[in-house]
């Protein structure tokens, strides 16, 4: 985590009300202008980049801001304030893992893959769409998010170009952005807002995995079943079609794109690799205090080192714009940590928890969701886990309402995760349109659906 959820506990000044409701008006017309990005022809990171100089003028402005030396490792360093307000770990993982999927392509390695996955649906674009659905959540759960995400969307490419189906991918990438948040509930360090909720709540790692897994199958099955009926992404009708499927896939070849088989080995190695590290980070011995962004740009530069002399290639090719943009969000999330706009959100979820026990439960996970969708969900599961340790004989529900709406959040808008922006991004790189707006609109059904599911599920099996 950034150096920015440290700050959480810090004192702050006090802020007047309106002041607050100030910052609140800002990060509406934030989220407003992003609905509109298209109509106002800027990038995600410009929009987001202003707003983050307006939030940062505005905290000197009013001093709601740390300024001075902040400790990093026991030493004293001066920093420019909004330096440490960016979770660099996310940053790390995103470059890292963008630049490794990116040169591990060039093995072949992916392709083979897509094609295996390929030949064993038949051609059939609803077996593909399950087969990467489950590998959606899998990689989720073990990974993290937009690790997943990368890779799996880069399949779905591969695999949709090899049939001619393209016309679908749009409703295969935004599917495996959903998959990802449900993966995310898989077990206790899927995702960060589990590791502070499930800590806070003493819940055990196997009992996790225990209580959230018959909801993360369900929600699986609910969302590539409606996605296949939304998207229009069903079996081949007919014997002709399958067979016509079957010659279309025959034809392919898996070793096409392998031009040296001691690199595809090795890309194959370092992919397992890649993926039992980042899945073990958590425990492994020094790695651990480097964190999964370090994981993953190490394997990056190892594998870099095949295309050491045309690596800036492969630094053209990285989303710059992604990048800009949550290092842009995590500043303005920062500033309005301090202009107590999250403490607000906080204040007004307490009265919630008041009510009685299955109202508090399902208004809990309802409207943390809500909230997660527009804001850092990492310190608000953080400022909810402290609310519910101050309590006394707290229910289960409500650790669990937590966990869920803030997991379940990043399914509402683009902006609500990580993994869902990169899913947007995966889209455009494509030439495939969609707004924000577009967006919600196409996965309000799927987060309905699995906001509603998550509620009955609380309720009945906590």
């Amino acid at each position: 985590m950034s150096f920015y959820l440290g700050w959480i506990s810090e004192a702050h000044p006090a802020v007047p009300a309106w002041v607050t409701l100030l910052f609140v008006s800002i990060l509406a017309a934030m989220i407003l202008c992003l609905a509109f990005e298209e109509k106002l022809h800027a990038k995600k990171s410009v929009i987001a980049g202003l707003f983050a100089i307006l939030c940062l003028l505005l905290g000197a402005v009013f001093g709601l801001l740390p300024f001075g030396p902040i400790s990093v490792g026991g030493h004293e360093i001066n920093l420019p304030v909004y330096i440490p307000a960016i979770d660099w770990g996310v940053i790390a993982i995103i470059l890292g893992s963008s630049l490794f999927v990116d040169v591990t392509s060039r093995t072949g390695l992916f392709t083979w893959i897509a094609i295996r996955l390929t030949k064993a649906s038949g051609g059939d674009p609803l077996k593909l769409l399950v087969f990467y659905g489950l590998m959606t959540v899998v990689f989720s759960a073990v990974l993290n998010n937009v690790t997943a995400m990368i890779i799996v969307g880069s399949l779905s490419g591969v695999s949709l170009k090899k049939l001619q189906q393209e016309d679908k991918l749009l409703g295969f990438l935004l599917i495996e952005g959903l998959l990802t948040n449900i993966g995310g509930l898989l077990t206790l360090i899927s995702s960060v807002p589990n590791i502070i909720v499930g800590n806070a709540a003493g819940i055990a790692f196997f009992d996790f995995f225990l209580q959230s897994s018959a909801y993360v199958l369900v929600a699986t099955v609910v969302t590539i079943a409606l996605g296949s009926r939304l998207f229009g992404i069903y079996r081949l009708s007919n014997e002709a079609e399958r067979e016509q499927a079957r010659e279309l896939v025959a034809g392919f070849d898996e070793n096409d794109g392998i031009e040296s088989r001691f690199f595809f080995w090795f890309g194959a190695v370092m992919t397992g690799l890649f993926i039992l590290t980042i899945a073990s980070t958590s425990v492994l011995p020094y790695i651990q205090d480097l964190g999964m962004g370090f994981v993953a740009l190490s394997f990056a530069g190892i594998m870099l080192v095949r295309y050491k002399a045309v690596a800036d290639k492969f630094y053209e090719a990285i989303d710059w714009d992604l990048l800009g943009f949550f290092a842009a969000l995590f500043v303005v999330i920062n500033v309005m940590e301090h202009a107590l706009v999250l403490q607000l959100i906080g204040t007004g979820l307490s009265t919630i928890i008041e009510a009685p026990p299955d109202i508090a439960a399902a208004g809990l996970l309802a409207v943390s969701a809500i909230f997660s969708s527009v804001t850092d969900n990492i310190p608000l599961a953080a400022m909810l886990a402290k609310i519910l340790q101050a309590r006394e004989h707290v229910p289960e529900q409500l650790w669990w309402s937590v966990i869920f709406g803030a997991n379940l959040g990043g399914n509402l808008t683009p902006i609500g995760s990580a993994s869902t922006l990169v899913a947007v991004t995966i889209i455009h790189k494509y030439k495939i349109s969609l707004s924000f707006a577009g967006f919600i609109r196409m996965a309000l059904p799927y987060a309905l659906v699995h906001i509603a599911l998550a509620i009955v599920y609380v309720l009945l099996f906590f």
